[in-house]
């Protein structure tokens, strides 16, 4: 059995939005994803903009953006539900999905972080998020392909090589 068998996929996971009603990440399968923890009230937070970018660049294309708000570093998401939505929305001018306030790290991560951050869940990469705005890159068939740091602006070269690569 090959390692992309033997693993789940993000497809096997569900996750809250804002409103409180559940999706299936299944609902994006054959898209290539950049899965991102944002924080409204983080230094990082004009990477929405960047993201929004990136997100209205490559969309008609099988690519889309899943936000999902923390406040596990420095406690920089103090909104919750909707108003986090609104703020991305309003301030960010923010299309792309945007889940509810979750938990990113630790035991009580969400089920979908637990996964994306070890190797021995995802069959790949071996990285929890260590700040706002850590990515993950996602192919169309719902595995981890790769991540990128808090630091790599979303529009920067290895993000969009990485993601032109998939499409």
């Amino acid at each position: 059995m090959s390692i992309a068998q033997k693993h789940k996929t993000v497809y096997d996971f569900t996750a809250a939005i804002p409103d409180g009603s559940l999706v299936s990440l299944s609902d994006y399968a054959g898209q290539v994803l950049l899965i991102v923890n944002t924080a409204s009230a983080c230094g990082f937070a004009p990477q929405l903009r960047e993201l929004q970018k990136l997100y209205a660049l490559y969309k008609e294309r099988g690519f889309t953006i899943l936000a999902f708000p923390s406040n596990d570093f420095g406690k920089q998401e103090p909104l919750s539900g909707e108003n986090i939505l609104h703020v991305c929305q309003s301030k960010f001018q923010v299309t792309f999905p945007v889940f509810d306030k979750i938990r990113v790290k630790g035991d009580m991560a969400h089920p979908l972080y637990t996964y994306l951050s070890h190797k021995e869940e995802n069959g790949r990469v071996n990285m929890s998020p260590k700040w706002n705005f850590h990515k993950y890159l996602i192919d169309r068939n719902g595995r981890v392909v790769d991540y990128f740091l808090s630091l790599t602006k979303p529009m920067s070269a290895p993000v969009v090589k990485a993601i032109e690569k998939l499409l």
